[in-house]
């Protein structure tokens, strides 16, 4: 496979990743006890959300939430400005949500709410997101990442970015700054999943340094816990994954939920389909973990990882993404970011497979 092939097929694999995590664990409980007896154990296919569901009560089988379109919408936005700005953001997720008629869809986050609401009452993007504490601005960082292969920090100050009008508190620029560096990261051609690791721990306590000043753990040693709780292999699968839930947490939280996702991809080894199946199992916010695990997985396996009948599955359940166009507009958004860097700076020539101009 040639470099550039590599490429575009680890970038595909991060929004099908994205995709596959979100629809695959959103049919899941509260509690991993009521998921399990429900589905009479492990969720191992795309399954609708069952009808007394809390939130997604409606959803057939494979179809994405807010976590993956979000994400879309900001890929769309950076592919048509061939970069990410605050009013370009704020623009395109108070679009998404007028879309989907978001005043009347349950599932749509606390802060990202209470930021569309203040953007639509006029007020300025750069203020309405500093009491944004919770996962939303992580749930919809991948793209982020994916138009910065190889360069993590590049990835991290980007989030900030597009973070900014509806999540801007320390605490959650830090986990979105977590995701996008780990995707990143995960770019790069014979990385480990220690690198991967390592990385958003190192970018979560960079994000902690900016945005409005909030209270919460630290999402960096979170990390580093919620890693060791999933990988004591003296411990069944199951009771690594209830630990996660009772001393890591699958809420909202953005130090709960980032720590989690990458427990889940420990956990998994970094594959995304058995991380789809373990964050279901975990439960609570259960889509929103697997969405930021999966798509961190199907970055570093490459989109050969998914099976082709998820991904048809995912085609069909929501027809309006194309996943391969995108795939393509942040491919060349990734190309311009390259040809941006100093002449000195070669940090993206061997991943994307051209030599500078």
């Amino acid at each position: 496979m040639d470099l550039e092939t590599y490429a575009y097929n680890h970038i595909l694999g991060g929004l099908y990743g994205q995709a596959l995590g979100d629809a695959w664990a959103m049919p899941a409980y509260l509690r991993p006890y009521q998921t399990w007896n429900y589905y009479n154990g492990w969720i191992d296919q795309f399954l609708p959300a069952p009808p007394d569901h809390p939130v997604h009560a409606g959803l057939k089988a494979g179809q994405v939430t807010d976590d993956t379109q979000q994400a879309i919408v900001l890929a769309q936005t950076i592919i048509a400005d061939g970069y990410i700005t605050v009013e370009s953001m704020a623009k395109a997720i108070v679009a998404w949500y007028d879309a989907i008629d978001g005043d009347n869809v349950p599932y749509i986050g606390p802060s990202t709410r209470r930021a569309v609401l203040a953007l639509k009452a006029g007020q300025e993007p750069h203020t309405t997101g500093v009491y944004g504490d919770t996962n939303g601005g992580a749930m919809r960082i991948s793209p982020i990442g994916l138009i910065h292969p190889g360069q993590p920090e590049a990835a991290a100050l980007d989030a900030i970015i597009a973070c900014t009008p509806t999540h801007f508190t320390d605490v959650a620029l830090s986990g979105s700054c977590a995701v996008a560096a780990a995707v990143a990261q995960a770019m790069i051609p014979n990385t480990t999943l220690e690198d991967i690791i390592d990385m958003a721990i190192w970018a979560a306590n960079m994000g902690l340094q900016y945005g409005s000043a909030w209270f919460g753990p630290s999402v960096g040693r979170k990390i580093d816990f919620a890693v060791q709780l999933a990988t004591d292999t003296t411990l069944p699968e199951r009771d690594r994954i209830q630990n996660l839930y009772d001393m890591i947490g699958s809420t909202l939280a953005t130090a709960d939920s980032v720590p989690c996702a990458f427990g889940i991809l420990a956990l998994a080894e970094g594959d995304p389909i058995n991380s789809a199946i373990y964050a279901a199992a975990l439960s609570g916010d259960a889509d929103t973990i697997a969405a930021m695990a999966c798509a961190i997985a199907g970055t570093w396996r490459g989109v050969e990882a998914i099976p082709f009948e998820h991904i048809k599955t995912l085609r069909q359940a929501n027809p309006n993404y194309d996943f391969e166009d995108i795939a393509d507009g942040l491919y060349e958004v990734a190309l311009k970011n390259r040809d941006a860097l100093p002449p000195d700076d070669d940090s993206n020539v061997d991943i994307l497979g051209q030599d500078k101009q």
